[in-house]
């Protein structure tokens, strides 16, 4: 069948066959499909939407236009997990997350990105870890998987490669928002590392992805539905963006926070609570526990005995790290020039944070990229960021911004300033976790 008649079919809101589906698809990873079919495609999805069928059409097609990952001959002993985030401002879950699982059973083939408009990305972060190697080979990547439990890559351009072109025609066409196309192009991926079960975690809030707690939601249950029907049991949890999830924002400061957390030296509660909520999911859905309290006491006791942190060393020193990381990591994480914290020039309580300003200016420290070219500063960033509902003087530092010079710790000082509220009226809390979608 011709391209621009099965496209004729959606742009007339039609529904779209599995066969129809598979058959686009293959001509967009074969290249014979043209930019300006798949720019009409994506269109035509965008206006007339797409049935659960049709979205799980679409998904499998794109996560089989590349290789899908097998671990039958890899003789594994518990369920294969994963997490994903639709991306936030100090998110670091990705990298607790992983050993936490792995330490109660599990095994984690994740596949993570980089930075993304105002949200960080796991890649970037770990590229703060000296000679971390987050393109493993395939047969590197099973043994490491096996023996560490876990292990943190990047998308290789065999793994979903149709989601690849589509994107970027997406991307200067004005379909992005598409819920049909955002859930394809998130699960594609995922699928194609050959899950038992996924997570999601869908960010709600100012510093979100999706616009609206509706559209939070719906992307939710899109996941989740889709996901569940290509034959991966998938949970969503929808979580608080309204501001910043851990104390720090920026690479090597993040990294430098999750592996004190791991440690048991510093444990940001609200950064606790939606990891814990996400582990919890993954242990459940992967029947590694009976119930949340299960799933809770075992992970609790990965992180108190250190068997948590032993994982997570074991999986950088295989994926190229130091071997001594944990045990050491500020002699191997780079630090800014310029440290120091800026206060508060209000009296009065923390009441709420432009959590995507935040992302921003950590982005205009240098910490993430304007253009894909950019190089980042990895030192940079904000640290021991306080939490809403603060009471705070005009002598309270806000946070510590990391900064190459000191025109950019100003910059960064005033953005922090003009992105929180802070006068005498009521601070009304949010919750961790607001939903879960089953």
């Amino acid at each position: 069948m011709l391209i621009q008649e099965i496209i004729k079919i959606k742009r007339d809101g039609g529904e779209l066959s599995a066969k129809q589906v598979q058959e686009f698809v293959k001509g967009v990873t074969e290249d014979t499909t043209s930019e300006g079919q798949i720019a009409a495609m994506c269109m035509a999805i965008f206006f007339n939407k797409m049935k659960i069928a049709e979205r799980t059409h679409l998904t499998t097609a794109m996560r089989d236009s590349g290789r899908v990952l097998q671990w039958a001959d890899a003789n594994l002993d518990g369920p294969i997990v994963d997490k994903h985030s639709t991306g936030g401002v100090g998110d670091v879950v990705s990298l607790m997350l992983a050993p936490m699982v792995a330490a109660c059973g599990a095994y984690v083939p994740m596949i993570s990105g980089r930075g993304l408009g105002h949200t960080g990305g796991t890649l970037d972060k770990l590229s703060a870890i000296p000679g971390f190697d987050t393109f493993p080979d395939p047969d590197k990547l099973k043994r490491i998987v096996k023996s560490a439990g876990g292990v943190i890559i990047g998308q290789t351009p065999d793994l979903a490669p149709a989601d690849k072109r589509i994107y970027a025609t997406r991307d200067i066409t004005a379909t992005v928002e598409s819920i049909d196309l955002i859930t394809a192009s998130i699960l594609s991926k995922k699928l194609a590392e050959g899950l038992d079960s996924l997570v999601m975690d869908v960010k709600v809030g100012n510093g979100a992805f999706m616009p609206t707690y509706e559209d939070s939601v719906a992307l939710a249950k899109s996941i989740v539905e889709v996901a569940n029907h290509a034959g991966c049991q998938t949970t969503a949890l929808l979580t608080d963006m309204n501001q910043v999830l851990a104390s720090s924002a920026g690479n090597a400061i993040e990294v430098r926070e999750a592996v004190q957390y791991l440690r048991g030296e510093n444990i940001n509660p609200r950064l606790h609570a939606v990891n814990m909520a996400l582990c919890e999911q993954l242990l459940i859905n992967g029947k590694l526990a009976k119930d949340k309290a299960d799933a809770n006491a075992q992970l609790q006791s990965a992180l108190d005995s250190g068997k948590a942190a032993e994982y997570f060393a074991k999986m950088v020193t295989e994926q190229g790290g130091p071997a001594d990381f944990v045990d050491n990591y500020d002699n191997y994480l780079v630090k800014a020039n310029v440290i120091k914290p800026v206060f508060s020039s209000n009296v009065g309580t923390l009441r709420a944070m432009d959590t995507r300003s935040v992302g921003v200016a950590v982005i205009g420290l240098g910490g993430g990229r304007r253009v894909a070219t950019d190089e980042i500063d990895l030192s940079v960033g904000y640290d021991e960021i306080l939490p809403l509902g603060t009471k705070v003087e005009k002598d309270t530092p806000l946070a510590v911004i990391h900064a190459k010079d000191e025109q950019s710790w100003q910059a960064a000082a005033d953005a922090l300033l003009n992105a929180v509220t802070i006068d005498e009226g009521t601070y009304e809390p949010t919750p961790e976790i607001y939903e879960v979608v089953e």
